[in-house]
């Protein structure tokens, strides 16, 4: 089922005058640059999901609760949260020490880099074949625009970017598209969803229509680990409290999880994040 439409969290810091520019720049960040960048804006660093929230988790993905699979079919191969923990400390940069019950906890800046480097390495690959690609993502307040500009650098590159089948209706809702990317609509509002369904519907009007499946999937929560476990390659973005499609890039069944906070207070954070990705994918902007 869906979550909830979005709210906003705490208010984390900006740049040096508080303020951000209505479009991106055009020029993209180094590495060093980004990784501050990460750090200032909580995407990574310190980040707003307390420990206490990610252990839970962490928990309940062990204890068999299929909402926090995110549409993967782990089995009973998670069935300690200790080795889900190592997972996320090595993958994400979660603390590792199971004593840490409570407060801060962290993603790795470096982590997120290193991770962007491979995803921009997927999407410089879906380029240079002209694959058929699909963009979508739970997180419509924080992640819409980053994918939208992923998914227009992708077009002009020559890929096909998959279109959603009208009609294609999932959890009570509708699955939208806006900007070539997928999001859940419900009662004339986008909502923030882990649900896998929408990307299971959106799969199923596919076959149903005769139309080619993606080659590609960038998405996010239940859209990444769905399409990851029916065979497409996928690109996720996920938090430190979404272990699952970091257990699915420990398989091979995700090619790629970048981990980052996936809804800071502002969207235009992470507008230097895409400059790096579309950059280190020899990608253009316009």
């Amino acid at each position: 089922m869906a979550d909830r439409p979005y709210r906003r969290r705490a208010r984390t810091v900006t740049g040096d005058n508080g303020r951000m520019p209505i479009f991106a720049s055009a020029v993209p960040p180094t590495r060093s640059e980004l990784i501050d960048h990460l750090v200032r804006t909580r995407i990574a660093g310190d980040v707003a999901t307390p420990r206490e929230n990610n252990l839970s988790h962490y928990r309940k993905l062990a204890n068999g609760d299929r909402h926090y699979w995110l549409g993967l079919e782990l089995g009973d191969r998670w069935a300690d949260e200790q080795d889900v923990l190592a997972v996320m400390a090595e993958r994400c940069g979660v603390v590792d020490d199971p004593d840490h019950r409570r407060g801060q906890d962290t993603i790795d800046p470096e982590l997120t880099v290193g991770a962007l480097d491979r995803a921009a390495a997927e999407l410089r690959k879906a380029a240079e074949g002209r694959r058929r690609v699909m963009f979508a993502t739970g997180h419509p307040g924080a992640l819409l625009d980053m994918h939208g500009a992923l998914a227009r650098a992708l077009r002009d590159a020559g890929c096909d970017i998959v279109r959603v089948p009208l009609g294609t209706y999932a959890d009570e809702g509708v699955v939208a598209q806006f900007g070539g990317v997928a999001v859940y609509e419900r009662g004339a509002s986008l909502w923030h969803t882990h649900s896998p369904e929408p990307m299971a519907q959106v799969l199923a009007e596919l076959r149903r229509a005769d139309e080619a499946l993606p080659d590609l999937v960038v998405a996010d929560h239940g859209w990444a680990g769905r399409a990851g476990q029916q065979g497409i390659d996928t690109v996720g973005f996920a938090d430190s409290n979404d272990p699952a499609l970091f257990l699915g890039e420990y398989e091979d069944t995700l090619s790629v999880t970048v981990p980052l906070d996936d809804h800071v207070t502002d969207p235009r954070f992470y507008e230097p994040m895409t400059a790096y990705l579309l950059s280190a994918a020899q990608l253009s902007a316009d």
